[in-house]
């Protein structure tokens, strides 16, 4: 199974949808609360090109955020990306 992490910020009700959608399916992942290290949020949203959070990678590929994780979901294609 592809590993997934997601990059959060604990006030973001899109992390908390994002993380419950996870959650719901029984995919474990690796969190990583931006709220306590700025640099690092900002090292991470440069890095990956991306402005909002969540950020939702399963294994190297950046899927998005909650949007992108949920049309995923939708269209059958989130279990096939895990595998």
């Amino acid at each position: 199974m592809n590993k997934v992490q997601i990059y959060t910020s604990s006030y973001c009700p899109y992390c908390i949808r994002a993380k419950q959608l996870l959650d719901s399916k029984g995919i474990e992942y690796d969190e990583v609360n931006l709220d306590k290290n700025p640099e690092k949020k900002i090292e991470t949203m440069q890095k990956l090109n991306w402005r909002t959070v969540p950020i939702i990678l399963i294994g190297d590929e950046l899927i998005g955020g909650y949007d992108q994780l949920v049309s995923l979901e939708r269209a059958n294609k989130l279990d096939e990306l895990l595998n």
